[in-house]
């Protein structure tokens, strides 16, 4: 019923985003549409510039497109979508120095979530986080550049959702998102630039108790992330958007 107060129970996405254990309905479709979206923007498949035309999202989402115009708000606001007079949304393109800070924002983000890591926690996601690396090492080593970038990036939440803050997950959530965009726009080459032997350190020295030594790697990591953009030379061909969404 729409409207209605449904239970968020089973839905942990909307859940976890939103900090409420009961949700309106149209809360919960706003934020799979903001879900679906995010997620193609971190896999590449909706590129800096692409304009993300509202009858199109409506078609394919089976959405709603008060609900759509909502989500794109909302994602405005986060500075993943840029809203523009005559143009409408189209995803963000982020400036050389807007990469830069997002990049300083992540060290110190990551920094704290790293330093809140136990080798306690460690022990108790230790399947988790096997998994997580067997899934990883999978993706890097064929040739969907798609399921590299995600599970790449799902390296890092991960490491967000272990710390346990949920303020900073968030934080974080966004951050990626951003980055992926930053990559899509800057990244030399085409090759993901994130590295399973860099995180198996970072694991490796959390497990260990050695959260300097952890923190100490993930700083450099990032840095060599931000070191791979080549931060003025900017220029992406159109996506079409019915085809990025295929699939979501």
């Amino acid at each position: 019923m729409p409207g209605a107060i449904v239970s968020a129970l089973g839905n942990q996405g909307a859940e976890g985003k939103m900090g409420l254990k009961t949700v309106t309905a149209k809360q919960l479709e706003v934020q799979r549409i903001v879900d679906v979206l995010s997620r193609g923007i971190a896999q590449h498949r909706l590129r800096p510039g692409t304009r993300l035309i509202e009858a199109q999202i409506v078609e394919t989402l089976n959405a709603n497109r008060n609900h759509v115009q909502v989500a794109l708000q909302r994602l405005a606001m986060q500075r993943i979508v840029s809203i523009e007079p005559n143009r409408g949304a189209i995803v963000a393109q982020p400036s050389a120095r807007e990469a830069r800070e997002v990049f300083a924002a992540r060290r110190a983000i990551e920094r704290a979530i790293v330093e809140g890591i136990s080798a306690a926690t460690m022990a108790e996601h230790q399947t988790r986080v096997v998994q997580h690396m067997s899934n990883e090492r999978k993706a890097t080593n064929a040739t969907d550049r798609r399921e590299i970038v995600r599970e790449l990036c799902e390296f890092h939440l991960l490491l967000g959702d272990l710390g346990g803050n949920a303020v900073m997950a968030e934080i974080l959530d966004n951050l990626m998102v951003r980055s992926s965009l930053i990559v899509a726009l800057y990244q030399r080459g085409d090759v993901p630039s994130c590295a399973s032997d860099e995180h198996q350190a970072v694991l490796d020295a959390l497990s260990a108790g050695d959260n300097e030594l952890a923190v100490a790697v993930m700083l450099a990591h990032l840095d060599e992330l931000e070191a791979q953009l080549a931060l003025d030379e900017p220029g992406l061909p159109e996506v079409d958007l019915l085809e990025a969404l295929a699939g979501l």
